[in-house]
């Protein structure tokens, strides 16, 4: 963990900007920090940082990154705005905010740039260390030393893809220490696509290069599915995934989703669990500010359940919620839903639960 300084930046510096938008970064400095002076914050900020190795709380992270996405840009915003809700209306006193990677938002992942690129980005982010400088690349050597130091980890995004470095070292870490591990996935979209026009890691794809690093394909459980090319059948034949779309909802009830999960969690011995939390698998009337807002989908009562239930048998290790787009605001059938405040109360009220139940 010897590199949070250099990868790292108070919580809202995560967007890259000079002078736009410092009144929403500012509010949340002071919310955070009682301050608005930015030496004031960064002093602050790092001694939170100092408290990391010792820490026994879930550690929050911001990854303000939209990169990886490709509908509709703007979850860049959404760790800033979450983070206000959450401080302003849940006791935070459980969590370490080590605050927000540092983002060269024209980037994704390393293994995308060339040597000259790699140099000059690191010059201006580091002064010539040899460090990894895409958002992707940074995630995934930060949050592999949390792992392999026990530590449990919540992150804001972000566009989907941040989870593809997030879950992959969680789950190498995992493997290396002989836990048995499984991923919860809550999304409106399977995500299960190898490549989307010839890019591996994106938005569209993170899920399906997790299954190759879980024990049995079968180990990546996915709520709310419904808005997809090809019917349920065929995602858990073609790749052996287990799937709960809405109409399983309907057919089994919510009680009879979770005892089924729970009942195949058990059978397999499942020790640990990290869940990753699209918000459009919400219904669109609680959360239309984000890039794919789809109809018919779950209620934040019955995701909080399911998400209860399952810490009952399994340790949550490690989460992230992530498309939460302040500034976009889609049409739904609710009129009276204001946004982006009901689409960021939602997710500040599952990100609470998440942290909750990490904190067990």
């Amino acid at each position: 963990m010897k590199n949070l300084n250099d990868f790292l930046c108070p919580p809202g510096n995560g967007v890259f900007t000079v002078h736009t938008a410092q009144e929403n970064k500012q509010a949340l400095h002071f919310a955070l920090y009682n301050t608005i002076d930015s030496e004031e914050v960064e002093a602050k900020w790092k001694d939170s940082l100092e408290k990391t190795d010792q820490t026994k709380k879930t550690i929050l992270l911001g990854l303000c990154f939209d990169t990886g996405g490709g509908i509709q840009r703007g979850a860049n915003w959404g760790p800033l705005f979450i983070r206000e809700n959450l401080i302003k209306n849940f006791n935070c006193e459980d969590i370490l905010d080590i605050g927000d990677i540092r983002v060269i938002p024209h980037l994704l992942h390393d293994k995308y740039l060339n040597t000259e690129t790699i140099k000059s980005c690191q010059e201006a982010l580091y002064d010539g260390l040899d460090l990894p400088v895409s958002p992707l690349s940074i995630a995934q050597s930060l949050s592999k030393d949390l792992f392999l130091n026990d530590k449990k980890l919540f992150t804001l995004g972000g566009d989907h893809s941040v989870s593809y470095p997030l879950v992959k070292s969680w789950l190498e870490v995992k493997k290396q220490k002989g836990v048995k591990a499984a991923v919860i996935h809550f999304d409106a979209h399977t995500d299960l696509m190898p490549k989307r026009l010839g890019i591996d890691i994106c938005f569209a794809s993170w899920a399906y290069h997790m299954i190759e690093l879980l024990e049995k394909p079968s180990h990546l459980l996915q709520y709310g599915i419904r808005s997809s090319g090809q019917p349920k059948d065929y995602w858990e034949k073609k790749l052996g995934v287990q799937q709960f779309w809405p109409s399983d909802f309907d057919s089994l009830g919510t009680d009879g989703v979770i005892q089924k999960t729970i009942n195949y969690l058990r059978s397999q011995n499942i020790e640990e669990v990290y869940i990753s939390f699209d918000i459009d698998a919400l219904d669109s009337s609680y959360a239309s500010s984000t890039g794919t807002p789809e109809h018919g989908g779950l209620d934040p009562k019955t995701c909080i359940q399911i998400i209860e239930e399952i810490s009952t048998c399994c340790s949550v290790t490690a989460g992230d919620l992530v498309e939460v787009a302040p500034f976009v605001s889609s049409t739904h059938k609710n009129k009276n839903t204001i946004e982006p405040d009901t689409t960021v109360q939602s997710a500040a009220l599952i990100s609470q639960k998440i942290i909750e139940v990490m904190n067990k």
